[in-house]
Order: C-alpha cells, then structure tokens, then sequence
C-alpha cells in the first residue's frame, strides 16, 4: 500500500511542479498527445465533468481574455461560474476560480493528498492532475457552468474530455510549432479537435488560411458554425488594450448560441464592463504605474505580440524602454523584427528553467538592431528602466508571461 507524508500548501506545490514533468516550465518533455491519463483519472474522480455545463475556449491568441469576458457576463447575469485557465501569474489557485474567486489553498492540499497514490501510479502530468482538481471542485461547488480554457492545441489537450454546450476558437497563430504542426492549417486541425457532434461553435477571426479547416469539422460533425469578425457590434470593455475588442465580439457571440442561460444584452454589455472586477485577470496591458507609465502585457508570440507594439507606437512619450525576456524555444527571427529599434532594452532570463539566457537574447537582438544592457532578473531589468525613464517615457515589460508574472 502507498504512503505519503501529509503535506502542507508550499510542499504540496512543489510536489506537483517539481515531481512531475510540467510542459510551462520544461517545455517539450512535459507535452503528452494523449488523453487516456485524464480519462482514467476522471473515471477515479466519478466524471466530475459530466455534473456541470461547460463553454470549450481555444485559440492561439485571446482565449484567456475571451474565458475571462464569458465568465464576466455570465455572473452578471447571476449565474455561479466556474472558470479554469492557465497558465497561473502569480498564484497556482489563479487557474481555478468561482465566480473570481480562487479555490481555497486548503482544497488543493486536500485533493492532491486524497489522490496522490493515484497520481503517482498512473504518473499523471501537471496539467492533468489540474484539470481533474479543477473539475471537481466545479462538481463540488455545484457550478451552474464553467468556461474551460484549453491548455495546448485542443484535439488532444487534457480538458476535451469536456462536452461543451458552445465551443469557441479565437484565432490561429503560428505557436507552439514544435508540438502542433509547422503551419496554420496543420495548427487549426489541432484547435478544431474541439469541435463536437452538433455543438455550435463560434470562430473569433475569419482567417483565410484556415476557414476551410474550422468548414469541414464543423461539417463532419453538423456543428453550427458562426465567424464573429462578421457581426457588426462593437463592444466596450475595461480591458485596455485595442486588441481586446475582437475578444468582446467573440465572447458575445456566444450568447447566441447558448441555450438554457438568461443572459440580456444588458448583461453582456455590463460583463464586458467589469471583467477586471468580476474575474480578477491580470497581465493584458495592464498599467502598472503611472509617471513614468509603466504598462505590461502577457503576449508572448508572433500574432499576440504584432497587436500590442502596434499600440504601443500609437502611444505618446518621450522615450520607449522595453524589459524583454523569453523563453527559449521562440523563433527570434519572427518575434524580434516586430519590435521597434529606437526603443532602449533591458533584457532579462524569466527565472524558470526554459528562461532563454540574457547573453543568448541580447546577442540576438543586437543582430535585428535592438540594443540594450543584460540583467541576470527581471526585476533588476525593470527597476533599471524605471530608474532610466523620465516622466514623459513609458516602460513596457514583455516578451512572456513569465517575465510579467515577475514584476505583477
């Protein structure tokens, strides 16, 4: 028989991050393409998935925003809502949430303790082991939904054991390459594994390269299928950032398609209004500070990052210092062009194993023209900037969110 030492909160994070191999923190080694770990675990937990009404959010850009925008209305309308996302900025519990707020250290202590034998016989990943938590405590808590974010991909990603009552994907990018596909079509059939038998599903942006991929499925299955870049509504939201507005559009769209929910449009409207308070997300070009303005955004690849310089040009200032850190398996030659020479970089290594080192980031950019100094940490990167910038300069920290999630 298995015996485990009862742990407490900090050892029972380190247990799960540490123990297991953890695709956010090793990259490729911790990537399973399978769903039969989470099928069998589910089957230990009873089906916890089956006792609660699911939205499917999917995409390479926006789905965490998108997540967060559902969720927003939904409580508006007075619904009790589970929301899972990942990944976390600063605390493991970020990821699972009731109506904005998250689960109670205490219930993820107990739930890896009365399940660890489990766990470790059937070596169960990081992601996993967190979906099943997340389900079962939205079980537990008698959610009346939950918005379920995909991890990686979708097709084979551990939360499409779920059958949504609408599916949506935000768009397609070029991410993740090395496990999805090295094209976009190659990277949509991976996304639209979401898609389920007669579930509508709704498609943030109408991409030419890859519409007839999300056409076929949707096809296949006699899913309804609707591109929210054709509506003609335009949504107001408190989250900054002029890219959110087509995650407003799609997380809209949505509500004509669920069934079985109230939500009025004054009920979306409010939603997109309050999703900061209602949900608690940070990191999408969130000001950090103003005099000097200092602002941080989670986007991290080519389509993501493309969105957020763009508004940061439009911005006024004096002088543009830019913290950068990435990690080491982004393609360089696609994401450094995009950033704009004249500003001063401070680069830095998130301290996560897959941190891409300062030396190796500098040397790379001063290739595109980017010139800066190397900091051994983020914070050192970002105190610097500060301390460098006038009034009238703004400071942007970026690259990753591992990099952001250091200085929130």
């Amino acid at each position: 028989m298995d015996y485990f030492c009862p742990m407490n909160y900090p050892q029972t994070l380190d247990w799960m991050f540490a123990k297991l191999p953890m695709y956010q923190r090793e990259g490729k080694i911790a990537f399973k393409k399978d769903l039969t770990n989470i099928l069998a675990f589910s089957k230990a937990l009873d089906s916890p998935e089956k006792r609660f009404k699911t939205i499917h959010v999917g995409g390479t850009n926006g789905k965490g925003s998108t997540s967060h925008m559902i969720a927003s209305i939904l409580q508006e309308a007075g619904y009790k809502v589970g929301l899972y996302t990942s990944p976390h900025l600063k605390n493991f519990t970020e990821r699972i949430r009731i109506n904005g707020k998250e689960i109670p250290k205490q219930k993820v202590v107990s739930f890896i303790s009365q399940h660890q034998a489990f766990l470790e016989n059937q070596k169960l990943s990081f992601f996993e082991m967190t979906v099943g938590m997340a389900f079962d405590y939205f079980a537990n808590q008698n959610v009346d939904i939950a918005i379920v974010e995909v991890g990686l991909g979708g097709r084979l990603d551990s939360t499409n054991i779920i059958l949504p009552e609408v599916s949506v994907i935000t768009n397609i990018g070029l991410d993740h390459t090395q496990f999805l596909g090295e094209t976009l079509p190659e990277i949509a059939f991976e996304k639209a594994g979401i898609i389920k038998k007669q579930i509508p599903v709704i498609i943030g942006e109408e991409q030419a390269e890859v519409k007839e991929v999300f056409l076929e499925k949707a096809k296949a299955v006699n899913a309804p299928i609707f591109f929210a870049s054709k509506s003609d509504f335009l949504y107001q939201t408190d989250l900054l950032g002029e890219y959110q507005k087509n995650n407003a559009i799609t997380a809209a769209a949505v509500f004509q398609y669920l069934k079985g929910f109230t939500v009025s449009s004054e009920h979306i409207k409010n939603g997109l209004l309050q999703v900061v308070k209602n949900t608690s997300l940070k990191g999408r070009w969130q000001i950090l500070q103003e005099n000097p303005l200092a602002i941080c955004d989670t986007a991290h690849n080519k389509e993501g990052l493309s969105l957020v310089l763009n508004q940061l040009k439009k911005q006024n200032y004096q002088e543009l210092h830019i913290v950068l850190g990435m990690v080491a398996e982004k393609s360089l030659e696609d994401i450094l062009p995009l950033f704009p020479k004249e500003a001063h970089y401070y680069f830095c290594k998130p301290a996560i194993p897959r941190g891409l080192s300062e030396k190796v980031l500098e040397e790379k950019a001063s290739d595109f023209q980017l010139l800066g100094k190397k900091y051994t940490t983020v914070k050192k990167a970002y105190s610097s900037a500060l301390l460098n910038a006038n009034q009238e300069d703004i400071v942007f920290v970026g690259g990753s969110t591992f990099v952001v999630a250091e200085i929130i």
